[in-house]
């Protein structure tokens, strides 16, 4: 298979829908984004000087959990993961590389984040894999230093575990490119060819705009039932976003979102998840995204039974609060 034909579609892909630019960009695959995560950070961390600090990787609260816990799994003498942000915003020690983690929109509440390290020594890995437009509004085409993207976002085939990176520096490129060699020998060739049938098939709908007319449609019917059983509650709300302009569709668009960012108002519900989990409600935990335990991340992401179970079961909840007769 021709990698430089595959390279060619994603790049049509990215203008088609006006997410991302990639001409005059290198892209390189991963098994999915996963594996270009701490490829990107053994590249932005493996060229100081060896007599500084290790790099401090970074992330802003609520933050995928990966982050941290590959970071973690992998640290070396080349770089660490430090949770609290705040203490970098205003560093004056131009010895320390800062390698700062940036998803756009954010996992899990749907924000569309910008890097808040700045200077010569901060960099920024723009995880982009829900910049689509059946996510989120795509107010401009994203022109990071690192961009990462993955087909499970795109289409769905997370088990394809297929990912890349468009990338502006060719030696980064290049240290990137030799971290997925020598740790997996490359990408599977069988996943590179699932991935490109996937692509050509979203070309097929109406010229690539089908599949995300679909996807929105979709995300933002279930936004909207979800806010509005948390719109009589006192004691649960979710994350605002705002309806934004959008490229893709010329208008401005609604959200819709791929997750719920709760919080459990009560002072006496700390533990959001068990509060949750009390009503057969599946959740991941708030700690787990950095955050207080009284949030929780709920997926909507789910077959249509699964969504109406979960939406069923949230009303309930919702109907047992004090001074709530009807919804």
């Amino acid at each position: 298979m021709a990698a430089g034909l595959f390279k060619n579609n994603i790049r049509k892909l990215h203008q088609v829908v006006g997410n991302a630019v990639t001409f005059g960009r290198y892209i390189l695959f991963g098994e999915g984004s996963t594996q270009l995560l701490n490829a990107a950070v053994h590249a932005l961390s493996s060229n100081h000087n060896h007599s500084s600090p290790p790099s401090v990787v970074l992330a802003s609260v609520p933050y995928y959990p990966l982050y941290e816990s590959q970071t973690v799994l992998f640290e070396s003498k080349d770089f660490k993961f430090e949770r609290n942000i705040s203490l970098w915003k205003n560093n004056s020690d131009g010895r320390t590389n800062l390698i700062e983690f940036v998803t756009s929109p954010n996992n899990p509440d749907g924000q569309l984040n910008k890097a808040v390290l700045q200077g010569p020594n901060a960099k920024a890995i723009y995880d982009r894999v829900y910049y689509w437009p059946h996510f989120t509004a795509v107010p401009a085409p994203a022109d990071d230093d690192i961009m990462l993207f993955s087909i499970s976002k795109l289409t769905g085939h997370a088990g394809s575990r297929f990912g890349w990176a468009v990338i502006k520096d060719e030696a980064l490129f290049e240290r990137m490119k030799t971290y997925v060699s020598l740790n997996t020998m490359g990408v599977s060739r069988d996943a590179q060819l699932r991935a490109l049938k996937l692509i050509n098939v979203v070309f097929q709908g109406r010229r690539g705009r089908e599949i995300f007319e679909f996807g929105h449609t979709i995300m933002r019917k279930r936004w909207e039932k979800l806010n509005r059983t948390f719109s009589v509650s006192t004691r649960f709300s979710v994350q605002k976003i705002a309806s934004q302009y959008c490229n893709f569709f010329h208008r401005v668009r609604e959200p819709s979102p791929a997750y719920a960012w709760l919080k459990c108002e009560r002072e006496e519900d700390k533990d959001c998840y068990g509060v949750l989990k009390a009503a057969n409600i599946i959740s991941r935990k708030g700690s787990l995204f950095g955050a207080e335990s009284r949030y929780v991340r709920l997926s909507l992401l789910r077959t249509q039974d699964d969504f109406d179970l979960l939406l069923q079961r949230l009303n309930k909840l919702v109907l047992e609060e004090d001074n709530i007769k009807s919804m």
